[in-house]
Protein backbone atom coordinates (compact mmCIF):
# COMPACT_ATOMS: atom_id res chain seq x y z
CA UNK A 1 0.00 0.00 0.00
CA UNK A 2 1.93 3.15 -1.13
CA UNK A 3 0.63 6.52 0.36
CA UNK A 4 2.56 9.45 1.44
CA UNK A 5 3.37 10.28 5.36
CA UNK A 6 3.50 13.60 4.71
CA UNK A 7 2.15 15.06 1.51
CA UNK A 8 4.19 16.69 -0.80
CA UNK A 9 4.13 20.54 -2.64
CA UNK A 10 3.11 18.88 -5.71
CA UNK A 11 0.08 16.99 -5.32
CA UNK A 12 -1.22 20.13 -3.32
CA UNK A 13 -0.94 22.27 -6.37
CA UNK A 14 -2.85 19.37 -8.18
CA UNK A 15 -5.74 19.83 -5.72
CA UNK A 16 -5.14 23.43 -4.49
CA UNK A 17 -8.93 24.44 -4.10
CA UNK A 18 -8.65 21.81 -1.45
CA UNK A 19 -7.22 22.85 2.72
CA UNK A 20 -3.72 20.81 3.19
CA UNK A 21 -2.67 22.51 6.24
CA UNK A 22 -3.74 25.83 8.17
CA UNK A 23 -1.59 28.74 7.41
CA UNK A 24 -0.31 31.13 10.38
CA UNK A 25 -0.80 29.08 12.99
CA UNK A 26 2.65 27.89 14.34
CA UNK A 27 1.82 26.34 17.52
CA UNK A 28 -1.78 24.80 16.55
CA UNK A 29 -1.94 20.99 15.27
CA UNK A 30 -5.25 20.14 13.56
CA UNK A 31 -5.98 16.42 14.67
CA UNK A 32 -8.90 14.96 12.10
CA UNK A 33 -10.57 11.28 12.66
CA UNK A 34 -12.16 9.63 9.70
CA UNK A 35 -14.40 7.08 8.97
CA UNK A 36 -16.76 7.69 12.65
CA UNK A 37 -18.71 7.76 14.92
CA UNK A 38 -18.20 4.24 16.59
CA UNK A 39 -19.42 3.76 19.92
CA UNK A 40 -16.45 2.75 22.25
CA UNK A 41 -13.60 4.11 19.73
CA UNK A 42 -14.65 7.37 19.22
CA UNK A 43 -15.53 7.71 22.62
CA UNK A 44 -12.27 6.50 23.74
CA UNK A 45 -10.65 9.45 21.38
CA UNK A 46 -13.22 12.00 23.11
CA UNK A 47 -12.15 10.94 26.31
CA UNK A 48 -8.46 11.72 25.44
CA UNK A 49 -8.62 14.68 23.85
CA UNK A 50 -10.60 16.21 27.15
CA UNK A 51 -7.19 15.35 29.16
CA UNK A 52 -5.67 18.32 27.33
CA UNK A 53 -8.86 20.52 26.53
CA UNK A 54 -8.06 19.41 22.97
CA UNK A 55 -10.67 20.19 20.15
CA UNK A 56 -10.67 17.69 16.61
CA UNK A 57 -12.70 17.74 13.61
CA UNK A 58 -14.66 14.49 12.33
CA UNK A 59 -15.23 13.39 9.39
CA UNK A 60 -18.26 10.89 9.84
CA UNK A 61 -20.12 8.68 7.52
CA UNK A 62 -23.34 9.28 7.42
CA UNK A 63 -24.53 5.80 7.59
CA UNK A 64 -22.71 5.28 11.08
CA UNK A 65 -24.23 9.10 12.16
CA UNK A 66 -27.22 7.00 12.16
CA UNK A 67 -26.27 4.30 13.41
CA UNK A 68 -24.76 5.99 16.43
CA UNK A 69 -26.76 9.51 17.41
CA UNK A 70 -25.86 9.30 21.06
CA UNK A 71 -22.06 9.23 19.77
CA UNK A 72 -22.50 11.99 17.01
CA UNK A 73 -24.29 14.16 19.44
CA UNK A 74 -21.54 13.93 21.81
CA UNK A 75 -18.53 15.09 19.60
CA UNK A 76 -20.85 18.43 19.15
CA UNK A 77 -21.15 18.43 22.56
CA UNK A 78 -17.68 18.54 23.46
CA UNK A 79 -17.40 21.29 20.90
CA UNK A 80 -15.97 19.44 18.42
CA UNK A 81 -16.37 20.01 14.49
CA UNK A 82 -17.86 17.66 12.53
CA UNK A 83 -17.40 16.87 8.65
CA UNK A 84 -19.34 15.15 5.70
CA UNK A 85 -16.84 11.66 4.51
CA UNK A 86 -19.70 10.76 2.73
CA UNK A 87 -22.92 8.52 3.61
CA UNK A 88 -21.15 5.28 2.28
CA UNK A 89 -17.66 5.57 2.16
CA UNK A 90 -17.93 6.13 -1.52
CA UNK A 91 -14.33 6.24 -3.92
CA UNK A 92 -14.65 9.54 -6.17
CA UNK A 93 -12.32 7.66 -8.68
CA UNK A 94 -14.82 4.16 -8.71
CA UNK A 95 -18.15 5.54 -8.33
CA UNK A 96 -20.11 7.56 -11.34
CA UNK A 97 -20.80 10.99 -10.13
CA UNK A 98 -24.20 10.93 -9.86
CA UNK A 99 -23.83 8.42 -7.28
CA UNK A 100 -20.99 9.72 -5.59
CA UNK A 101 -23.17 13.38 -5.26
CA UNK A 102 -26.38 12.11 -4.49
CA UNK A 103 -24.39 10.02 -1.59
CA UNK A 104 -22.84 13.47 -0.18
CA UNK A 105 -26.10 14.81 -0.47
CA UNK A 106 -27.88 12.08 1.65
CA UNK A 107 -24.66 12.73 4.43
CA UNK A 108 -25.55 16.03 4.23
CA UNK A 109 -28.82 15.75 5.84
CA UNK A 110 -27.30 13.99 8.96
CA UNK A 111 -24.25 16.24 9.21
CA UNK A 112 -24.57 20.12 9.27
CA UNK A 113 -20.99 20.82 8.32
CA UNK A 114 -19.43 22.55 5.30
CA UNK A 115 -16.73 20.37 5.88
CA UNK A 116 -15.68 17.64 3.46
CA UNK A 117 -12.92 14.75 3.16
CA UNK A 118 -13.54 12.41 0.36
CA UNK A 119 -12.81 9.13 1.43
CA UNK A 120 -9.03 7.51 0.33
CA UNK A 121 -8.44 11.26 -0.80
CA UNK A 122 -9.69 10.25 -3.96
CA UNK A 123 -11.90 13.01 -6.02
CA UNK A 124 -12.20 14.31 -9.37
CA UNK A 125 -11.91 17.55 -10.27
CA UNK A 126 -15.00 17.31 -11.95
CA UNK A 127 -16.61 16.15 -8.44
CA UNK A 128 -14.64 18.40 -6.24
CA UNK A 129 -15.81 21.53 -8.72
CA UNK A 130 -19.39 20.83 -8.22
CA UNK A 131 -19.30 20.13 -4.61
CA UNK A 132 -17.59 22.96 -3.51
CA UNK A 133 -19.92 25.27 -5.86
CA UNK A 134 -23.21 26.62 -4.69
CA UNK A 135 -25.10 23.76 -5.05
CA UNK A 136 -23.50 21.90 -2.11
CA UNK A 137 -21.24 24.76 -0.99
CA UNK A 138 -18.93 22.64 0.32
CA UNK A 139 -14.55 23.05 1.17
CA UNK A 140 -12.34 20.15 0.75
CA UNK A 141 -10.44 19.28 3.48
CA UNK A 142 -7.55 17.12 2.64
CA UNK A 143 -4.19 16.64 4.61
CA UNK A 144 -0.65 17.59 6.08
CA UNK A 145 0.24 14.02 7.58
CA UNK A 146 -1.20 10.56 7.57
CA UNK A 147 -0.76 8.53 10.63
CA UNK A 148 -1.52 4.93 8.81
CA UNK A 149 -3.35 4.14 11.13
CA UNK A 150 -5.02 2.33 8.77
CA UNK A 151 -2.69 0.32 7.47
CA UNK A 152 -2.16 -3.18 7.85
CA UNK A 153 1.53 -3.24 7.60
CA UNK A 154 2.23 -0.58 9.78
CA UNK A 155 2.83 -1.42 13.16
CA UNK A 156 1.51 0.93 16.30
CA UNK A 157 5.03 2.19 17.10
CA UNK A 158 5.54 3.43 13.25
CA UNK A 159 2.28 4.96 13.77
CA UNK A 160 3.36 6.84 15.80
CA UNK A 161 6.46 7.96 14.89
CA UNK A 162 4.74 8.91 11.43
CA UNK A 163 3.10 11.47 13.28
CA UNK A 164 5.93 12.37 15.53
CA UNK A 165 8.52 13.17 13.05
CA UNK A 166 6.01 14.96 10.27
CA UNK A 167 3.93 17.19 12.48
CA UNK A 168 4.19 20.91 12.75
CA UNK A 169 2.37 23.81 13.59
CA UNK A 170 -0.73 24.03 11.20
CA UNK A 171 -0.26 20.70 10.26
CA UNK A 172 -3.90 18.80 9.52
CA UNK A 173 -3.38 15.46 10.93
CA UNK A 174 -5.28 12.25 10.11
CA UNK A 175 -6.13 9.29 12.16
CA UNK A 176 -9.64 6.98 12.04
CA UNK A 177 -12.01 6.31 14.51
CA UNK A 178 -12.46 2.72 13.00
CA UNK A 179 -12.24 -0.60 13.92
CA UNK A 180 -9.58 -1.53 11.62
CA UNK A 181 -7.47 1.86 13.01
CA UNK A 182 -8.07 1.30 16.33
CA UNK A 183 -5.45 -0.19 17.89
CA UNK A 184 -2.65 1.53 16.22
CA UNK A 185 -4.48 4.86 17.38
CA UNK A 186 -4.94 4.10 20.50
CA UNK A 187 -1.71 3.24 21.25
CA UNK A 188 -0.36 6.93 19.09
CA UNK A 189 -2.81 9.32 20.20
CA UNK A 190 -2.56 9.76 23.82
CA UNK A 191 1.62 9.43 23.04
CA UNK A 192 0.91 12.54 20.78
CA UNK A 193 -1.87 14.98 22.80
CA UNK A 194 1.62 14.74 25.79
CA UNK A 195 4.20 15.29 23.88
CA UNK A 196 3.00 18.20 21.81
CA UNK A 197 1.29 19.99 24.55
CA UNK A 198 4.10 19.55 26.60
CA UNK A 199 6.01 21.56 23.91
CA UNK A 200 2.94 24.37 24.55
CA UNK A 201 1.23 22.97 21.11
CA UNK A 202 -2.76 23.58 21.45
CA UNK A 203 -4.88 21.14 18.95
CA UNK A 204 -8.12 22.87 17.72
CA UNK A 205 -10.38 21.77 14.97
CA UNK A 206 -10.89 23.19 11.45
CA UNK A 207 -13.50 26.02 11.02
CA UNK A 208 -16.14 25.88 9.26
Amino acid sequence: MFYFVRTPGWLKKIYSNSLWQVPGTDKTIYLTFDDGPHPSITSFVLDELKKYNAKATFFCIGNNVVKYPDTYARILNEGHAVGNHTFNHLNGWKTSNEEYLRDIKEAKKHIDSVLFRPPYGRITRFQQKILTGAAYGLKTVMWTVLSGDFDPAVTPEKCLKNVMQNTSGGAIVVYHDSEKAAEKMRYSLPIVLKHFSKKGYRFEKIKN
